[in-house]
């Protein structure tokens, strides 16, 4: 196996792991190993979220709350030199605000898509795409 090859597949596998076990099972330790201290989280919904490792923390203690219940599931992964496209679904129940919906009680089944690029095998930028509307829909936030 190449060098570029074993580093893609690091890449791939600490992408998994940033949703199976930090944000499925709160693992917030390990987002110093995955985490570049300087990293940046495009996404940030909130605004006064801090920057690096720490509003990768509020990002996903924010997200945990929202959504009670909360499994991710990685269905796809895409990856090419320093990046990675990750295919994901959240599944869970309303429970905090989410895209400006107070809570609801009501099911969340939808899925994403992450791009991140990568830095000698940490995360340096973290984006994602959610499919905004099935979630809204589902939580009464705009007419089915």
């Amino acid at each position: 196996m190449s060098t570029g090859t074993i580093k893609t597949e690091t890449n791939k596998a600490v992408a998994r792991r940033l949703y199976e076990e930090v944000v499925n099972n709160g693992r917030l330790e390990l987002l110093d190993d995955l985490i570049a201290s300087d990293a940046d989280d495009e996404t940030r919904a909130r605004s006064g979220w801090s920057t690096g490792r720490d509003g990768f923390q509020q990002h996903v203690v924010w997200l945990r709350e929202a959504v009670g219940d909360l499994k991710t599931t990685v269905t796809d992964l895409v990856a090419e030199d320093d990046r990675v496209v990750v295919f994901w679904r959240i599944e869970g129940i309303h429970k905090g605000e989410v895209f400006g919906v107070p809570a609801t009680g009501r099911p969340i089944d939808s899925t994403s898509i992450s791009w991140i690029t990568f830095h000698d095998g940490r995360i340096i930028s973290y984006n994602v795409l959610p499919d905004r509307l099935t979630i809204l829909r589902q939580i009464g936030g705009v007419p089915d």
